[in-house]
């Protein structure tokens, strides 16, 4: 390694070996058990890299973070932090950290992740210095994910967090919304980029030779299983059986799914010890109904793929956006870019109109009626909007005390008295229904004040 590291942490002993460790592969050290004296370091131009404690004695070291990217734009900067909870990482994550580790880490790993920093901060700077930063905003132009919606930039701080993880990825979503996307994605910004990604099939596997042939085929890659509740029973035991030896040059396994992986787990068609194996990191992908006002964005996006010459790219007028944002999208994202194609290619002016559109939506329509949101989101999807709009009533105040209990009732009230209904009120039968136990359901049947005749003798 070659290059200067700033270290600030109040740990004398983690200091010297940081030191240490960091001289002894090449590079020079400042540490520092002081915040303040870190900034000054970082205002004075010092150091290719930052690796930094969270709790210091002068201050928290996340915050520094807004900071240290407006004084130094492109210095990476290695949070290490005691404290090991999930915010802690969300937040390194949220202040645009070049990576986070939680102590006590490994010293080899922390190495690495230095050497991949000094190797980042090298290659930004020799393309600021080439074209003045215009080929690296270019690049994040062409991020295959786009979305500014707050559930999209969670995921996407989900896939920065997994990227250089060796851990499989699972990712879900419905058909169309970008799940192979997101997979490419993971691949291809990481450390296996410039490794092979392969896409296996059942066939891939049907021998007993086909495990060995699809893991020469990857290396040390990435190795995607597209529609892993698809896959036969033989050939997911097969998979387990890779997965548990992957030889020597291992490499990433992902997979995807647009099947409710639960579902298909209690209806036999995807195995519980390959579903455990492939979610070291799960994903959901979001239907682009729960992300409406990312529409005009993609919109834009894929007109101006669809006319990628010297003229203007078509727009869409206020009204033709509107009808967008209120298509249901069963396709989902890839139903819109087809969309769009075709109306860049029908459009007869630059600007996209309402008839245009509608005309275009309504022969994908077809003769049934648009789908609503109740007619394909999942429940979880439902009851997360309802209670989102609960919130949203209640403006910059908080709602009453005692939500969580308002929320069970809301849910399990209508639940009981449906399962009762199903059931012809034979309350044995409707406890198993619900799985659980008869004096419970009794219990919640006074609780709830449910009526215990609706026209039926209650058993």
């Amino acid at each position: 390694m070659d290059g200067t590291i700033l270290v600030a942490d109040d740990d004398r002993t983690i200091r010297t070996v940081l030191t240490q460790a960091l001289t002894r592969a090449g590079c020079k050290v400042h540490a520092t058990s002081s915040l303040t004296t870190l900034m000054r370091w970082v205002s004075e131009g010092k150091g290719d890299a930052v690796i930094s404690d969270v709790v210091m004695p002068d201050g928290n070291g996340l915050e520094m973070l807004p900071k240290i990217a407006q004084d130094r734009p492109g210095l990476p900067v290695i949070v290490i932090s005691a404290q090991n909870t999930i915010m802690t990482a969300i937040k390194a994550a949220e202040a645009e950290a070049f990576d986070y580790l939680p102590k006590p880490f490994d010293l080899p790993d922390l190495m690495k992740r230095t050497a991949r920093a000094l190797e980042q901060r090298t290659t930004l700077n020799r393309k600021a210095a080439a074209d003045d930063g215009a080929e690296i905003d270019a690049e994040r132009d062409d991020l295959p994910m786009i979305g500014r919606t707050p559930v999209m930039q969670a995921l996407y701080r989900t896939v920065a967090r997994v990227m250089n993880t060796d851990l499989p990825v699972l990712i879900w979503g419905e058909s169309g919304s970008g799940k192979s996307l997101i997979a490419r994605a993971i691949h291809d910004f990481s450390d296996r980029r410039s490794l092979p990604f392969v896409t296996v099939t059942d066939a891939d596997l049907a021998d007993i030779e086909g495990p060995s042939r699809v893991l020469a085929r990857v290396g040390g890659g990435t190795l995607m299983i597209d529609e892993i509740a698809d896959f036969p029973q033989d050939i997911q035991a097969r998979l387990v059986r890779m997965m548990d030896a992957p030889g020597e040059d291992a490499p990433r396994f992902m997979a995807t799914s647009q099947s409710d992986l639960d579902a298909a787990m209690q209806e036999g068609k995807l195995r519980r010890d390959l579903y455990y194996r492939l979610s070291g990191a799960t994903l959901e992908v979001p239907a682009l109904r729960d992300r409406v006002e990312d529409i005009p964005l993609l919109a834009d996006h894929f007109l101006a793929r669809a006319n990628p010459g010297p003229a203007s790219p078509r727009k869409l007028s206020d009204k033709a956006a509107q009808i967008l944002l209120k298509f249901p999208w069963p396709g989902n994202v890839r139903q819109l870019e087809h969309a769009m194609r075709q109306l860049a290619l029908a459009s007869q002016a630059a600007e996209i109109t309402a008839s245009e559109a509608e005309q275009l939506l309504g022969a994908q329509s077809g003769p049934a009626p648009m789908q609503t949101e109740a007619d394909t989101e999942r429940l979880g999807a439902s009851v997360e909007r309802h209670l989102q709009r609960y919130f949203d009533l209640h403006g910059s105040m908080l709602p009453p005390p005692g939500l969580y209990a308002r929320i069970l009732r809301e849910v399990e009230l209508p639940m009981i008295e449906i399962a009762l209904a199903a059931t012809a009120g034979n309350q044995a039968k409707c406890a198993a229904l619900l799985g659980i136990n008869r004096n419970t359901l009794r219990k919640k049947i006074t609780d709830l004040d449910i009526e215990v005749t609706r026209g039926r003798k209650m058993m």
